[in-house]
């Protein structure tokens, strides 16, 4: 337990990731492990989405942003932005949620189908959004 607090206070105060890889290297197996299945369950709803560190956490991108996640001493936060929260409110009642973020507990098995449909709502938005602006531009 010492040891994860430790970590998030790093984590806040100097360690500064330049990749996913690097992100997920930094936690201990069991925490890293969660994050692994995160990542895949994200890979496989968008599979064109590519990767890189925004605001020091793992992000997905394909236009725009479309989630960010990050590890915490008791959850892993998942940040889809809001819209995805209001559309499946009713199947998020057993995790604390607020307007863009969703925490699922570190000792709990992650939601992987509901992961892959959030995610699966962010590209639907996200591309959405750029054909609008391309249309705009046309």
């Amino acid at each position: 337990m010492a040891a994860r607090q430790s970590i998030q206070k790093e984590l806040k105060t100097s360690v500064r990731f330049s990749t996913i890889d690097e992100y997920h290297e930094f936690f201990p197996a069991e925490v890293r492990s969660i994050l692994d299945q995160l990542r895949q369950a994200i890979r496989l709803a968008a599979p064109r989405a590519f990767e890189v560190i925004s605001y020091n956490m793992p992000t997905f991108k394909q236009h725009g942003n479309l989630v960010h996640y990050a590890a915490y001493k008791k959850h892993i936060g998942f940040y889809p932005t809001s819209s995805p929260i209001k559309v499946i409110s009713a199947e998020l009642i057993n995790y604390k949620t607020s307007k863009g973020a969703i925490r699922f507990p570190i000792n709990e098995p992650l939601p992987l189908s509901l992961i892959r449909r959030i995610v699966r709502l962010r590209v639907a938005e996200d591309t959405a959004r750029a054909n609008l602006r391309k249309s705009k531009h046309q």
